[in-house]
């Protein structure tokens, strides 16, 4: 049975979208792809990747636009073991169009995998896997307004999706974890619905194409979602990396050996970051080579290369290559920035 569940593994493919710029994430995403944000010291797509490989997935698409030669450059650098290709989506017209575009990887009826790059997901991937039928994650939310909603039949088999609607009849919301048993079908549905320019507010949706594949008779079902972290804006960025750092609290103990400095973890703090004179944590992940001198720092993100020199800072995100100095306050700084209020 073990056997036989890594063989199916060799023929899925999993499609990853991360060609979208992220503007919810400003000034972070000027100059990287909102995908390689880091959360609990590691880039949300590197969360993404290493939990499929780790369960035996290891053929990728990643269909890449924004600053694209960035994603390129992480997973040729962080993950030369899998099978990875990649895809330009420009202009970027929907999610259903970045499916589209991978259409020429994927082997006739090839099962496919679209994973959302921006979104780190708790579910149960061999379960989700082993399902007979194609299968969808799915969450309860308490507005579906702002997300694709599903609608079920008694034998719990999706009847009807619909992007974003006005008056929702099911508080079931699309997670961003797909799997298509008839990948022909849907690229087939996909293609059609483009190429007849069935457009909403200029977008192609995957849910239409979905929605047509059904129509066409495909059977999917669902499978329920446990945490879902949608990091599309500082607040929910932060509270992933709170949450991600508690539940790993066992594998970040570290011996810390940092003058005159108190670390109050679950902390992340990279093997050369540089500490003294300081307070860390709760709920911190610092980049590599960052340097933080005379400060306090509490529920926030460090990246690489910074330096924080006096500072006492709450719920900030602080980019790479960034110079801070004298300042207590809640901040959303970009990359290489710096700001002295000495």
């Amino acid at each position: 049975m073990v056997n036989s569940y890594f063989y199916a593994l060799q023929f899925m493919k999993v499609i990853i979208p991360v060609a979208g710029i992220g503007s919810k994430l400003r000034p972070h995403t000027h100059t990287q792809p909102k995908a390689l944000v880091p959360v609990a010291g590691t880039p949300i797509l590197g969360h993404i990747v290493n939990y499929l490989y780790s369960n035996g997935l290891n053929d990728f698409v990643f269909v890449i636009g924004y600053l694209g030669e960035k994603i390129e450059q992480y997973i040729s650098e962080n993950f030369s073991h899998i099978n990875s290709s990649f895809v330009l989506q420009e202009p970027r017209e929907g999610l259903g169009h970045a499916v589209w575009l991978a259409r020429h990887q994927i082997k006739e009826n090839e099962e496919i995998i679209i994973y959302l790059g921006d979104t780190i997901l708790d579910f149960d991937l061999k379960e989700f896997l082993s399902l007979t039928n194609s299968v969808v994650g799915v969450k309860k939310v308490d507005d579906p307004r702002n997300y694709g909603v599903v609608e079920l039949n008694a034998e719990g088999l999706i009847t009807r999706l619909e992007e974003k609607p006005s008056i929702p009849k099911s508080n079931l919301a699309l997670a961003g974890i797909y799997r298509f048993k008839e990948s022909s079908l849907l690229m087939e549905c996909l293609s059609e619905m483009i190429k007849s320019k069935k457009e909403a507010k200029a977008e192609y949706h995957l849910t239409d194409g979905i929605m047509m594949a059904i129509n066409r008779g495909v059977k999917i079902t669902t499978i329920p979602v446990g945490n879902w972290f949608d990091c599309g804006n500082k607040e929910s960025l932060l509270e992933t990396n709170a949450t991600l750092l508690k539940r790993n609290s066992e594998i970040n103990k570290t011996l810390f050996h940092y003058e005159n400095t108190i670390i109050i973890e679950p902390v992340q703090i990279h093997e050369s970051a540089e500490i003294r004179n300081s307070i860390i944590g709760p709920n911190v992940s610092i980049g590599e080579k960052t340097m933080i001198n005379n400060s306090i720092v509490s529920e926030s993100i460090i990246g690489a290369y910074s330096q924080l020199e006096t500072a006492v800072i709450h719920k900030s995100v602080i980019g790479n290559d960034s110079y801070l100095k004298g300042l207590s306050q809640s901040l959303n700084l970009g990359d290489s920035t710096e700001i002295d209020f000495s």
